[in-house]
């Protein structure tokens, strides 16, 4: 049985907050629908007090910007997009294009195509999420994305310098100093001066996160998304300081972000409690992460490990960080999470900053039915086929005949006819020309 430590606030509360988001970003599409870039230069004004000339970056300025960078961040920026590529020409390679001949003459393919337009969207507002250009960006251009747009708002009025290097750096073909809801409507609509793009991706907050779920299906999105979620699973031999650490590194994200711990020993769990009240008031990040951990906090302590992991799958959770004696069985036992972090040499701002893998998760229970973003999500699976074998068309035409009037689809039917006519002389009743 499990015994629940600390407690989040009710889902009805957080169920409520989100009724007004969903409100403000209805209205702000359909204005940027209606007006386009006027509406886009107005939000633009109201929400980031930015409105230039231009919201795109020439590639002269882009230019400028990139020197202004430090050499160290420049190089740290180029190491870690390395290792984000590495990683999605692995999943490229992962992914398989075949033809097969299943009859005689007949031969069904599948090849992946990529998307002709991708968006990213890489947060700015408190923090510069330059990781975010890495795991958007360089992840659509490995897939073969012809065409990626980026958006990223100003911080304080400021150019974020390193995010627009890590954005050219990444291989962005446009880049706009834009942010929020009317970036994410903007990419989706198009206005006068952007073109539309067929999908998009990158994490934000809960307007952004509501924009792309307003807006799929019009165009594709990598995820439904909510604030950054960690679960740690510690047993007896966890660190609890490590536990607390990690825990909180995770709810500075914001102060909806949750944090929870799942653990077989009481007294990792008291200490972890402790460490985290010791920890939290010394921290740059406080006014984030303390109603994050107040409000969304949780610590629960089972009796085994089959009941840790068990629990551990009912969260869905978009990180899984196992600190245990046997990190890797989480591989056997779990089915549902956006990413595990084994073993306490691994914690999730290595996933988040420097890894190689992608950062951008599914969160809010969608570990349940989706992985997080990769570079299979920039490409689409298609499929042709081709008969070629006249006895193949006959046989298959008179197959198709019968099978469509059963369900009385009658054209189907004559389509099937007409291949089996061609092929071997059958006969169109029907045909009365």
């Amino acid at each position: 049985m499990a015994e629940i430590l600390k407690h989040a606030v009710p889902k009805a509360e957080v169920t409520a907050s989100l009724d007004q988001v969903r409100s403000t970003v209805a209205e702000v599409i359909a204005d940027i629908r209606e007006r386009g870039d006027v509406a886009v230069r107005a939000y633009s004004e109201k929400f980031d007090r930015w409105s230039p000339g231009s919201f795109r970056l020439s590639d002269e300025e882009v230019g400028k910007i990139v020197a202004s960078v430090p050499q160290q961040v420049f190089d740290d920026i180029r190491f870690v997009q390395e290792q984000v590529r590495t990683f999605a020409r692995h999943q490229l390679d992962s992914l398989g294009e075949f033809e097969v001949e299943t009859l005689p003459g007949v031969k069904l393919g599948q090849k992946h195509v990529p998307v002709q337009a991708a968006g990213a969207y890489i947060p700015g507002g408190r923090y510069p999420l330059t990781a975010s250009a890495h795991m958007t960006i360089v992840t659509a251009k490995v897939a073969g994305v012809p065409r990626v747009v980026a958006c990223t708002p100003p911080i304080h009025g400021e150019i974020p310098a390193a995010t627009v290097a890590a954005m050219h750096l990444a291989g962005a073909d446009e880049i706009w100093l834009l942010g929020g809801v009317q970036a994410v409507a903007a990419m989706a609509v198009g206005t006068g001066s952007m073109r539309p793009v067929n999908l998009i991706a990158g994490p934000g907050n809960a307007y952004v996160a509501e924009a792309k779920r307003q807006l799929f299906g019009e165009i594709g999105i990598d995820l439904f998304a909510g604030p950054t979620e960690i679960l740690v699973l510690a047993d007896e031999d966890a660190d609890p300081f490590v536990c607390a650490v990690d825990l909180l590194s995770q709810a500075e994200h914001g102060p909806d972000s949750p944090a929870v711990l799942i653990t077989t020993s009481r007294e990792v769990a008291e200490k972890t409690l402790a460490e985290v009240e010791r920890i939290l008031p010394g921290m740059p990040t406080r006014d984030f992460a303390e109603p994050a951990w107040r409000d969304h906090g949780q610590v629960h302590v089972v009796d085994t490990v089959d009941e840790l992991y068990a629990l551990a799958d009912a969260f869905a959770f978009e990180h899984v960080e196992v600190l245990t004696a046997e990190p890797r069985l989480a591989l056997e036992r779990m089915t549902q999470y956006g990413a595990l972090f084994l073993g306490e040499g691994t914690c999730v701002s290595f996933g988040d900053k420097v890894i190689g893998t992608n950062h951008v998760l599914p969160t809010r229970g969608a570990a349940r039915y989706t992985g997080g973003l990769w570079v299979g999500k920039y490409l689409k699976t298609v499929t042709y086929q081709e008969v070629t074998d006249t006895d193949a068309q006959a046989l298959l035409g008179r197959l198709c005949g019968r099978a469509a009037r059963v369900e009385l689809f009658e054209g189907h039917a004559r389509s099937g006819d007409v291949r089996a006519a061609r092929a071997a002389g059958d006969e169109l009743p029907w045909n009365t020309a």
